[in-house]
C-alpha cells in the first residue's frame, strides 16, 4: 500500500554510477524533503526498482517506510588499515535480543566478513541482512549515504528494534551434486583429501560423472557447499554454505576454495546455472509466503552483479520473482558487489546470491508501508 500522509521513518535510496558524483546533493535533498529519522542509500551496478532491473542505465529508486514505534539506530563504521581496528562508534551496546540489522557497505574499504565476525560477538541474536555497495572501478568510487552525510568507504547502516517482523531469504542459487564427504584433512582455504581420498581426485570423480551440458556449466560454475551445522545425514536446502572453488593443487591433489575449511566438516560440491538460481529463489520465496501468516508490506533486494540478465538471459529475474512470490509490494535494491544474508542462523558475505529483506506488520498490530 502507498505510505500516503503518515511520517517517514525509514528511507532508502539506490543509485547508478551516473549518479555517484552527485550522491552529497542526493543525500542532502533527500533529508531536507523527507525528514526521515534514518535515510541511507549507496551506488550499484544497476538498480532495482519494483518489478524492474535497470542494469547499465542512469537510474535512481527510492524507497519509504513509516514504522511507528520501531526504534532506528544508524549506523556508521570505518576501518584503519594502518591500526587493523574496525571502528565502531555509536553503535548499540551489546546486547542479547533479537534485532535486524541493514547494511550498506565498500568492498574495497571494508573486510565485511570480518564485521559480521564481530557482530556475532557483539550480538548473538542478530539477524544481517544488505550489500556490498557498487559501480566504481577502485577505491574511492563508490559512494554510501547515511541522512545527510555521503561516504567513499566503511559501512553505513541501521538496527531495527520494537513491533515490525523482517525477515530475510538468502538464495545462494545452487544446487547440490554428487555425494556428501567429511573433510578428512584440510589447511586454511585448501582441502587436501575428502573421505580419505585425494580432494581433486573426488572432484574429478564428479566432473566425469555428469552429463555433456552440466560438464559445460561445471568449467566455470562449479562450487563447494559447507555445512553450517551438522545435522547427522540429513540435510536440507539452505544448510550449506556455498563458497567458490578458486583453484587446484594438481601435485598435491588439493582443491583451494573462498573460504576456510575445517577438518570434520561435512562438504557437498554445487553447481550453479540459470535454471538452479531460478528454482532455488522462486522456492524459498514461496516457502516463506506460506509459513508467515502476515502479509509482507515491502522489500529490500540485494541481487549479485553476476546475475540479472547474463545468467538468466533475460532482465528482471529477480525482481520479477520477488514481485510474482510476495505480491506487488514496494521493492528498491540494487546489483552488488557481495550480498549479506544468513544461512543456518549465521550471518555471512555471499557471492552470486540474491538477499531478499522482507518487512511485515508483527500481528498484533498494523503498521503503514
Amino acid at each position: 500500500m502507498q505510505i500516503g500522509t503518515a511520517p517517514i521513518d525509514l528511507a532508502f535510496v539506490f543509485f547508478s554510477p551516473h549518479h555517484a558524483s552527485n550522491s552529497s546533493m542526493i543525500s542532502t535533498m533527500l533529508q531536507r524533503e523527507l525528514g526521515a529519522n534514518v535515510c541511507l542509500g549507496c551506488s550499484g551496478e544497476g538498480v532495482i526498482a519494483g518489478s524492474e532491473e535497470i542494469e547499465t542505465a542512469a537510474a535512481l529508486t527510492l524507497w519509504v517506510a513509516s514504522l511507528p514505534d520501531v526504534q532506528l539506530t544508524p549506523l556508521q563504521l570505518s576501518v584503519s588499515h594502518l591500526q587493523d581496528q574496525i571502528r565502531m562508534p555509536g553503535w548499540p551496546e551489546p546486547g542479547l535480543e533479537d534485532s535486524i540489522f541493514l547494511l550498506l557497505g565498500d568492498p574495497f574499504s571494508t573486510p565485511m566478513q570480518e564485521v559480521l565476525s564481530l557482530m556475532t560477538d557483539r550480538y548473538p541474536q542478530c539477524t544481517v541482512g544488505g550489500g556490498l555497495a557498487g559501480g566504481g572501478q577502485d577505491a574511492g568510487e563508490n559512494r554510501l549515504l547515511l541522512n545527510d552525510q555521503s561516504f567513499d568507504g566503511g559501512v553505513v547502516g541501521v538496527q531495527l528494534t520494537g513491533p515490525i517482523t523482517v525477515r530475510t531469504v538468502t538464495s545462494q542459487g545452487c544446487r547440490p551434486i554428487g555425494e556428501r564427504f567429511v573433510v578428512t584433512r584440510a589447511e586454511q582455504n585448501l582441502i587436501y583429501e575428502l573421505g580419505g581420498v585425494a580432494a581433486l581426485t573426488r572432484l574429478q570423480d564428479i566432473f566425469e560423472s555428469l552429463g555433456g551440458s552440466h560438464r559445460r556449466d561445471a568449467h566455470r560454475a562449479l562450487h563447494l557447499g559447507i555445512a553450517v551445522e551438522e545435522h547427522g545425514s540429513h540435510f536440507e536446502r539452505g544448510d550449506f554454505l556455498v563458497r567458490n572453488l578458486i583453484g587446484a593443487d594438481q601435485q598435491a591433489g588439493a582443491v583451494a576454495i573462498g573460504d576456510v575449511v575445517q577438518e570434520g566438516q561435512t562438504v557437498q560440491f554445487h553447481l550453479r546455472d540459470a535454471k538452479s538460481a531460478s528454482d532455488d529463489l522462486h522456492l524459498l520465496l514461496a516457502t516463506d509466503r506460506a509459513k508467515h501468516h502476515s502479509p509482507p508490506l515491502g522489500a529490500l533486494l540485494f541481487s549479485c552483479c553476476g546475475r540479472g540478465e547474463g545468467l538468466f538471459g533475460r532482465p528482471h529475474h529477480d525482481s520479477g520473482a520477488v514481485q510474482e512470490r510476495l505480491g506487488p509490494i514496494p521493492t528498491a535494491g540494487f546489483f552488488a558487489q557481495g550480498e549479506i544474508g544468513p544461512v543456518g542462523g549465521r550471518n555471512f558475505l555471499h557471492g552470486y546470491t540474491a538477499s531478499v529483506v522482507i518487512f511485515s506488520e508483527p500481528a498484533s498490530r498494523k503498521a503503514h508501508q
